[in-house]
């Protein structure tokens, strides 16, 4: 059976084309270095920061917000190979000088990094 086939052997047609804010974005890839932003424009005349690359982490520790410089990318549970490639998203954990903190927020998405202190 051929791929994209019905099971009699005709085709599937779409019924129409994808909208411009129905396609995807170019995927972006936040690494560790200067902080480097760049503002897109989204749907509805809105801006978007995106974060290329970063430098500092907002860390929450004991109920307090305090911006630290990252380190080191120590692992990623989502992908072991972007830790060795200072690849920094949602859930990596990154060395700062207070300690382990894990990365909670999506940094593509925001222009920003927040973080959590592990114990």
């Amino acid at each position: 059976m051929k791929l994209g086939r019905k099971i009699t052997g005709g085709r599937y047609v779409p019924k129409r084309k994808k909208k411009k804010y129905e396609r995807t974005g170019q995927k972006r890839i936040v690494k560790l270095g200067i902080e480097k932003k760049k503002v897109k424009r989204v749907r509805g005349g809105n801006k978007k920061v995106l974060l290329l690359r970063g430098q500092f982490v907002n860390v929450d520790a004991n109920g307090k917000k305090k911006k630290v410089e990252i380190k080191n990318v120590l692992e990623t549970p989502s992908n072991r190979f972007l830790a060795r490639q200072n690849v920094l998203t949602k859930g990596t954990i990154v060395e700062t000088e207070l300690g382990k903190v894990k990365i909670t927020n999506r940094p593509t998405q925001e222009g920003m990094i927040n973080g959590i202190l592990l114990k």
